[in-house]
């Protein structure tokens, strides 16, 4: 299938990541202009999706190298394992969370969505996690939750302008993903299994919006209409 991302400018935000720069070499195989940004990159631009300042440096950077902005891809937030589990219920730690994550997505996607509107045309990708749907790690469940929660109202708020607002939720993510499924978990995918949906979502072809995606089998065990 051509996806017919050829030429399509894709700024991917969180690109040195284990996800981001698995999505970086696909878009790029697939024949995409990608503007890989991190913090600290080499490579790329420089944005602090944390800072209002620097994130609207960076899209007036990327328009005024290219001229367009097809699709945003938001895979930049702490890894999980950062989080400490003796304060998953801290207020501290879980706010601090959902600015790392969910405002952090919230914050870039806000600033590329006039440009976008615009031009009548763009997709938005934030990565987000399946125990948005699961207890027993507070912190990590409600920053994932959140990011789905401000991307479905972003989706509707854009409904018939030809711009998607969508989110993938992959359980844990492993370069070699386990096969078999546990009770109560999530199945596991690799960054490349990862990268192969959200360059789908960010095809003109998709016609998807509004929704949150597991990668891997879904939560086993557990149903949600």
């Amino acid at each position: 299938m051509d996806l017919q991302l050829r030429d399509r400018v894709i700024l991917v935000v969180g690109a040195t990541g284990l996800i981001g720069s698995a999505v970086v070499d696909l878009l790029r195989a697939e024949g995409a202009t990608v503007v890989p940004a991190s913090r600290h990159i080499e490579d790329g631009l420089t944005l602090d999706a944390a800072d209002d300042a620097s994130v609207s440096a960076g899209i007036d950077r990327v328009l005024a190298d290219h001229g367009r902005l097809d699709g945003l891809v938001v895979a930049a937030a702490p890894a999980a394992q950062t989080l400490d589990p003796e304060r998953q219920a801290d207020p501290a730690q879980v706010i601090g969370a959902i600015d790392a994550k969910a405002m952090t997505f919230l914050r870039v996607a806000n600033a590329v969505l006039p440009t976008m509107t615009e031009a009548g045309f763009g997709r938005i990708v934030g990565v987000s996690g399946q125990n948005a749907l699961l207890t027993g790690n507070l912190t990590g469940s409600v920053r994932n939750a959140a990011l789905i929660i401000a991307a479905k109202n972003l989706a509707d708020a854009c409904a018939g302008t030809g711009v998607a607002v969508t989110t993938v939720n992959p359980g844990t993510v492993d370069v070699e993903p386990a096969t078999e499924v546990a009770p109560g978990r999530g199945g596991e995918s690799s960054p490349a299994q990862i990268a192969d949906l959200i360059a789908f979502l960010l095809s003109p072809r998709s016609a998807v919006s509004g929704e949150a995606i597991a990668v891997g089998h879904r939560v086993r065990g557990m149903t949600s209409l």
